[in-house]
């Protein structure tokens, strides 16, 4: 047992090894079903039974009654296996899901015959006796036993952001978690039984959140359907109003089916699971769904200094003593780090370079990071029957006097008035170097500091007794993660606790630049609330911030539109975590951060975040592209259909020439883009909106194009009609073959448009000059003209093969559509037009 908690053992014992047994074996452990992920049933229910999978299994399944097998087995191949895909895809995930949940799930601390234990939660039973030491969660419902006093958050069940006092005999709940303080509780409802299970058992089972890249193109993906639905009924009045067979019938609605872009979803699925894999390798954790796409999103990263831009391993540097000697200063120190029970950084470096014996206090009030001090009141009489620490020496003195004495902020303990000129140049000084400045001061008043359903309040006239230097480590990696963040194009906002000039001094030690503007928590809760979000946009450091300060920053950065990530570690980030778009925490900070963080950084891999925000880019960029060419293939099928109805009274395209389009001309090429795709700056603005530049023009030239093929060859064929043969035994073989190659070659000729190689390619998107995507394009041709000139394979899609001069024609065409599409992006005749803003 720690030193810390020793005052609590002699009454406190717990359970036995043989009263657990017997207790779990009577049915009263904490054992809940916990569902970290969806199940197994609801995976295959939300991929197999869709709408769009019943369209096209029904068509599929008249196909395969008309005798047509091979149409059949094409539709079955191509949507069924993208959806096994997705379904593998998905399963994978939920294994490494419930993996993660195992080994991350918040372990409880539990007194049994004396000894503290480690345990998970579901080996909790009904009496056990559990320690709460600050940042651990509240994990079964209970009573606080024994003298501890705690203060806890109970928002996550209320809402509430006030700390909660709690002393013997006062209840707690599992979903709460201690601010500060320790103590110990006794577990009276376990299992089902607790009030934040019957609260949030609905909460707890995994609930599918879409990101915003999907909802919009779940959108794309219902208006399409929409269309489709439109379509299917006008075929199917045009079946009973005309001769058409049901063969046609059916072929046309296979087309129409292929008009849903349902294979976006798939493609964004493993962008997403690609980029997972990757994150993990730079040990960082995913643990919401949407962390992936929000990383794409960040604008803001608000960084709290201690444990994040440093290493939080806190050493006593120097202390200058007021009124007494160095001597009687450093043991007062000692005594008092060793006598408090509300341990943390500051007590331990206190304790590292001031050993003292430990005595016991009247009453304590822990540190908070909204009060930022701490205090311990001594009597008259002394417990000194506890042995001092081992290996470490006498104090020079014992303590001199009784009452109250305070460890804190200077500015919060005492007004600049009542310091001297040289304890003000010593805390500006030490603050202007980056170190953590604070004052110890002293009260003669003994009595309790803290009141009932009240916070603590400091003792009058203290007495300052010396002033102390902490030194926090930077972490190595800090100039490289800074300048990575700016790379990354996204703003910092550094806020802490500690005194402004030190936070900045620390953060131009790291790299940040020298134009940083302070302010302090004192300024901003003079402000209005136009001057305080000003404030928050302007600054860049903020100190002696209060966690409820911390929160509101978080708040206002959002209102004002900004999308904002909150890295933190200890309990004071808890309420500006959850204020976030984005929670991130380190792996080993406090259970409750790690609790209501969305990413997880593992070994405190704060160099990784660069990498990370660069990753969400890259994948939210590649979804961009993927999305481009799929919107210009089913809008280009889309006017066809209308276009060759209106002008030709015919049908453009069979089922086997709707899926060689759309496999060789996006199906493939979106295999390789989600993986090929670079980070960069990403419009602020709808993704549907930001693509209108690309689509637009390519689409509406594209379709005309290919449609003066189709016509071209269509005149052809019926001037070649022998004058006794009825028009309506016209060969669309040609006119179709003809129109599947310049939408093959169009679709193809987008790609080093999308990423062009060189500046002659340049008119829709920047430069990019990789060459990748060109040269998939060509394979991609050249694999189409193989489909063309093997027999099995032409006959198989239904193609019939053109004349080499015809081949060579329709090329040509193709390239003088390719300057007709630059010409039109470069003058942004079209952008104009639809009043798109390119900035």
């Amino acid at each position: 047992m720690s030193q810390k908690d020793e005052g609590l053992a002699p009454v406190l014992k717990g359970l036995s090894d043989r009263e657990v047994i017997a207790r779990r074996t009577a049915g009263q452990g904490n054992h809940v079903p916990f569902q970290s992920s969806r199940p197994y049933s609801l995976i295959f229910k939300e991929n197999l039974f869709t709408f769009i999978n019943a369209a096209f299994f029904t068509i599929s399944l008249v196909m395969f009654l008309l005798g047509r097998i091979g149409d059949a087995v094409l539709v079955v191949v191509v949507i069924f296996g993208g959806v096994l895909i997705n379904i593998y895809q998905e399963i994978w995930a939920k294994r490494k899901l419930d993996e993660i949940a195992l080994l991350y799930r918040p372990k409880a601390t539990v007194l049994r015959d004396g000894e503290e234990q480690q345990v998970d939660p579901s080996e909790i039973v009904l009496g056990d006796i559990l320690l709460l030491h600050p940042g651990d969660q509240i994990v079964v419902d209970g009573s606080i036993v024994g003298d501890g006093r705690i203060e806890v958050d109970e928002s996550l069940l209320t809402g509430e952001s006030d700390s909660i006092p709690k002393v013997a005999g006062d209840p707690v709940y599992s979903g709460s978690f201690c601010v500060s303080g320790t103590a110990c509780y006794e577990a009276e409802q376990v299992g089902t039984t607790t009030v934040a299970y019957q609260l949030m058992s609905g909460a707890r089972a995994f609930r599918q959140i879409l990101t915003p890249v999907q909802r919009e193109i779940n959108v794309v993906i219902r208006v399409f359907l929409l269309i489709a639905c439109f379509l299917w009924i006008l075929v199917g009045i045009s079946f009973l109003s005309r001769s058409y067979s049901l063969n046609d019938v059916v072929q046309r609605s296979a087309v129409i089916a292929g008009l849903v872009p349902a294979g976006l979803l798939l493609a964004i699925t493993l962008a997403y699971g690609l980029g997972a894999v990757r994150m993990i390798g730079q040990n960082v954790l995913i643990q919401q769904a949407n962390a992936v796409e929000s990383l794409s999103n960040v604008e803001v990263l608000c960084l709290d200094k201690t444990g994040t831009l440093t290493t939080n391993q806190i050493e006593l540097q120097e202390v200058y003593p007021i009124g007494i000697s160095e001597a009687d200063l450093r043991s007062l120190l000692g005594i008092y780090a060793a006598s408090t029970k509300a341990g943390n950084k500051t007590s331990e470096a206190l304790s590292n370079a001031c050993p003292g014996i430990i005595y016991e206090p009247l009453a304590e009030v822990p540190f908070s990071s909204a009060r930022k001090w701490s205090a311990l009141v001594f009597g008259n009489e002394f417990s000194n029957d506890l042995s001092q620490p081992k290996d470490q020496g006498t104090p020079s003195s014992p303590l001199p006097n009784p009452g109250t004495y305070v460890l804190g902020a200077p500015e919060v303990l005492l007004s600049a008035e009542f310091m001297t000129p040289d304890m003000l140049h010593y805390i500006e000084e030490g603050a202007h170097q980056g170190l953590r400045v604070v004052l110890f001061a002293y009260s003669p008043e003994v009595r309790s500091l803290s009141q009932e359903n009240a916070p603590p309040v400091l003792p009058k006239s203290l007495k300052p007794l010396g002033i102390l230097r902490f030194s926090d480590q930077l972490r190595p990696e800090a100039h490289e993660t800074l300048a990575g963040f700016a790379k990354a194009g996204i703003e910092l906002k550094i806020i802490s606790g500690d005194n402004p000039k030190t936070v900045a001094a620390l953060a131009k030690q790291a790299g940040l630049r020298s134009e940083i503007t302070v302010v302090s928590g004192q300024e901003l809760a003079l402000m209005d609330q136009a001057q305080f979000d000003q404030t928050a946009l302007s600054s860049t450091v903020f100190g002696r911030i209060t966690p409820e300060q911390k929160a509101e920053l978080v708040r206002s950065l959002r209102r004002q539109g900004r999308y904002v990530a909150m890295t933190g570690d200890g309990v004071n980030d808890v309420l500006s975590l959850k204020q976030a778009n984005l929670a991130i925490a380190m792996e080993s900070g406090s259970k409750a951060t790690r609790g209501v963080a969305d990413i997880v950084l593992l070994k405190d891999s704060f160099g990784a975040l660069p990498h990370t925000f660069l990753e969400g880019q890259r994948i939210r960029n590649g979804i961009q592209d993927v999305m481009k060419l799929f919107l210009v293939r089913t809008f280009c099928v889309t006017l066809l259909i209308f276009a060759t109805a209106i002008v030709t009274d015919s049908f453009p395209l069979q089922n086997k020439h709707s899926a060689i389009v759309a496999l060789i001309g996006v199906g493939f090429p979106a295999m390789f883009i989600p993986i090929w795709a670079k980070p960069g700056a990403i419009p602020r603005r709808s993704m549907v909106r930001s693509m209108l530049h690309f689509v637009i023009p390519a689409t509406l030239t594209l379709t005309l194009t290919a449609l003066v093929v189709y016509l071209f060859y269509l005149v052809v064929a019926v001037l070649d009609l022998p004058p006794t043969m009825d028009p309506s035994q016209l060969d669309y073989g040609e006119p179709r073959s003809a129109l599947v190659t310049i939408l093959v070659m169009g679709q193809l000729l987008l790609l080093p448009f999308l990423k062009p190689p060189t500046k002659q390619w340049v008119g829709g998107e920047p430069l990019s000059g990789d060459w990748r995507y060109t040269i998939v394009a060509f394979i991609l041709l050249g694999i189409y003209f193989m489909i063309v000139a093997v027999p099995p394979f032409r006959h198989f899609f239904e193609l019939t093969p053109l004349s080499p001069l015809g081949y060579l024609f329709i090329g040509l065409i193709a390239l003088e559509w390719c300057f007709i599409l630059r010409a039109i992006w470069r003058s942004r005749f079209l952008d104009h037009f639809l009043g798109i803003d390119l900035g």
